[in-house]
């Protein structure tokens, strides 16, 4: 399985958890909304949208679910709770139905990303 993990003292755990910073999650989820006409020019300006709050720095990491559930969707904000919310209820696909999310506050290491 996993034979050759590095060994983590209780120090260097102690001094990396310090680094954390507070995120904020989202669970974006499929809404009622979903077979309304039109969906797929709504979801294309929902995509646009979060390439636009990449490039802002908001948006640090946003990953498309399609595994056949009603969850469609995680992003990790660099914002509060309450801009996120403020964020999303603007998101042309929640304001039209289409998705609905949670927001989950979480902490991570700044600079962490996708190998």
């Amino acid at each position: 399985m996993l034979e050759n993990l590095p060994v983590i003292t209780d120090e260097f755990m102690q001094a990396n958890r310090a680094k954390t910073k507070n995120y904020c999650s989202i669970i974006l989820k499929f809404g009622p909304n979903i077979k309304m006409p039109g969906v797929e020019e709504i979801i294309w300006e929902h995509g646009r949208r979060n390439f636009a709050l990449r490039e802002m720095g908001l948006l640090a990491i946003v990953c498309p679910i399609n595994d056949g559930t009603d969850v469609c969707g995680l992003g990790i904000f660099d914002a509060t709770p309450e801009k996120v919310k403020e964020i999303m209820d603007g998101d042309p696909g929640v304001m039209q139905g289409i998705f609905t999310y949670e927001i989950h506050p979480v902490r991570s290491f700044p600079g962490d990303k996708l190998p």
